[in-house]
């Protein structure tokens, strides 16, 4: 037998209650058996992809809310990544945009291997493929962008972090080759984490492949403008992403060519705070404007405008 000591709910005192025990009881209630309940599904009913937490401030944000702000946080102004057809859906007029060349795939010329895995390059890119349903890491086209013509090129940090390959260096060529033939100025929007190492040294000749496109542009005179998001970095930065006429950054964008743990190792020395973010690139000449996410499409009208010696309506 168990005692139990419980209340008087008349004068408070305690009253002790035998009971049998392993059953449950108090002195004015019967004894009823507890019956265990199903666990609780948690969010069911629940569609996923409804909310989503602010990596700065931590804030759960409903995800129509932040898609309707250009994917900037409402609360603290922290900036996501954005795919390369929300920015084109950004910048370009509705329905104009068209896209060159959708059909260039990338190829495991040197039997790549990736370490420890051991997963061949191939089976990455039908998997980066599948999950972003883009064929590259880089979109290509021509669009209005509030009316005037360009060329424009946007990269894909989802689609293996936005590295350059054999096929993207060959699209951007591309790129800036049909905007020559229409007279038409150019556009880029690079988030980079530089050359794809899978395909070795053919990676690094786009380098100077997509330089060498840029150049020709210029002896055209016609305009290019580079915006760079977070992050861009190594042989993206070191090459196209650099040689704008205007170089325009996204506020808090990793700007830079190699990490800062390897400079910090490389030269044994403490870097600055906010090294290799846009601000700094902006204070140390690498970037020539920083410019709001929401502003973009009117201050590249405007720049447009004074390069091509056009009047500019207003936006």
């Amino acid at each position: 037998m168990l005692k139990i000591k419980t209340e008087n709910p008349e004068n408070k005192e305690k009253v002790v209650v035998q009971t049998p025990a392993g059953s449950i009881a108090d002195n004015t209630q019967p004894v009823v058996p507890v019956q265990q309940q199903p666990p609780q599904q948690q969010g069911k009913g629940m569609p996923d992809g409804l909310w989503v937490k602010c990596k700065k401030c931590e804030e759960i944000i409903y995800n129509k809310e932040l898609e309707d702000n250009l994917k900037v946080c409402p609360k603290c102004g922290y900036y996501f990544r954005m795919k390369a057809h929300e920015r084109i859906k950004m910048l370009a007029d509705e329905g104009t945009f068209k896209e060159y060349d959708p059909d260039i795939m990338p190829v495991d010329i040197l039997n790549f291997l990736s370490y420890p895995e051991k997963k061949p390059y191939a089976d990455k890119l039908k998997s980066e493929q599948k999950k972003t349903g883009l064929n590259e890491a880089v979109v290509t086209g021509e669009c209005e962008l509030s009316g005037v013509k360009v060329g424009i090129g946007v990269l894909d940090f989802y689609f293996q972090g936005g590295s350059m390959g054999s096929v993207m260096g060959e699209k951007i060529a591309r790129l800036v080759e049909k905007s020559i033939l229409k007279k038409m100025p150019v556009v880029i929007v690079s988030a980079s984490g530089g050359a794809r190492m899978q395909e070795g040294i053919l990676s690094l000749m786009q380098m100077a492949k997509t330089s060498a496109a840029i150049g020709n542009l210029s002896r055209h005179k016609l305009p290019y403008i580079s915006v760079m998001v977070d992050p861009t970095s190594g042989g993206v930065t070191a090459s196209f992403a650099m040689l704008g006429d205007v170089n325009i950054g996204e506020p808090g964008a990793f700007i830079g060519f190699a990490g800062p743990v390897v400079i910090e190792q490389t030269i044994r020395q403490k870097l600055p705070p906010g090294f290799q973010s846009a601000e700094f690139s902006l204070e140390h000449g690498l970037v020539d404007i920083i410019i709001p996410r929401k502003e973009l499409k009117a201050a590249l009208h405007r720049l447009l405008g004074y390069m091509l010696a056009k009047p500019v309506a207003k936006q």
